[in-house]
C-alpha cells in the first residue's frame, strides 16, 4: 500500500481490542519509525513513553479524563517534546558527523545557531517541543496504519498530571496522548474534511 492509500484511510479509532496486545519487536519497530520524522537543526528533542501494563495504563486513565481507549488500546503512548534542544545538540549530532555529513565546524555552526535561537527564549523552546512531538507523532500514527494498527491521537488530558503521576523530566513537556492497537470495530470511518478550497491558497 502506497503512502497515499496510508494517509486517505487512516482514521482515529475509539474502540480498541483489550485483549489483542503488541509485541515488542512492533513497538520498537513504532517507535523506529516515528523518530524518522524531522525536527529543527535534527536535535530530535522528542521521547516516548510507552504504556503497556494495565497498571501503568490504568494509571494514565483519570489523567485522561476517563477516556478508556487510553486502557483499551495495545499501548498508549505519552509523546513529549523536549525543551533546551541546544543543550544536547553538540552530542545528538555526533552520529552526523561520524557519518561523514557534518564536518566538526558545520556541527558548532549548528549547535551556535540552535543556541542563539533558544537560550533565554522559554517561548521559542516550547514552541520547537510543541512541533517536534506533533511531527512526531503523526508520523507514528502512519506507522502503525502501514502495520495493520489502528491509532487515536488524544489532546484531552492533564498534562500537569501526566507529569506527576510519570515523573517527567523538567526538559520533558508531554505534548499527546496516541493510542494504538487493534480495531475492535464500531469505530466510525474517517470523517470528511473541509473543501480543499476552503483551506489552500495559492500565491
Amino acid at each position: 500500500m502506497t503512502i497515499q492509500q496510508l494517509i486517505a484511510q487512516r482514521r482515529s479509532c475509539n474502540h480498541f481490542d483489550p485483549d489483542r496486545p503488541l509485541d515488542a519487536a512492533s513497538l520498537r519497530s513504532l517507535v523506529a519509525l516515528a523518530t524518522k520524522a524531522p525536527s529543527a537543526y535534527n536535535s530530535q528533542n522528542w521521547r516516548f513513553i510507552a504504556l503497556q501494563t494495565p497498571e501503568a495504563k490504568a494509571r494514565l486513565l483519570p489523567q485522561a479524563y476517563g477516556q478508556r481507549k487510553v486502557v483499551d488500546a495495545s499501548v498508549t503512548f505519552i509523546i513529549c517534546g523536549r525543551l533546551a534542544p541546544h543543550r544536547e545538540l553538540h552530542h545528538t549530532l555526533q552520529a552526523t558527523v561520524d557519518a561523514g555529513l557534518f564536518d566538526e565546524a558545520l556541527r558548532q555552526s549548528m549547535v551556535d545557531y540552535a543556541t542563539q535561537g533558544y537560550d533565554n527564549n522559554p517561548q521559542g523552546q516550547r514552541d520547537e517541543a510543541i512541533r517536534s512531538a506533533s511531527l512526531a507523532a503523526m508520523t507514528l500514527m502512519l506507522a502503525a496504519e502501514g502495520m495493520g494498527l489502528a491509532s487515536c491521537p488524544l489532546s484531552g488530558f492533564d498534562a500537569a498530571g501526566v507529569a506527576a503521576e510519570f515523573a517527567l523530566d523538567a526538559h520533558d513537556v508531554p505534548v499527546i496522548l496516541v493510542t494504538v492497537g487493534h480495531d475492535a470495530g464500531g469505530n466510525w470511518p474517517q470523517k470528511p474534511r473541509k473543501p480543499l478550497d476552503t483551506v489552500l491558497a495559492v500565491l
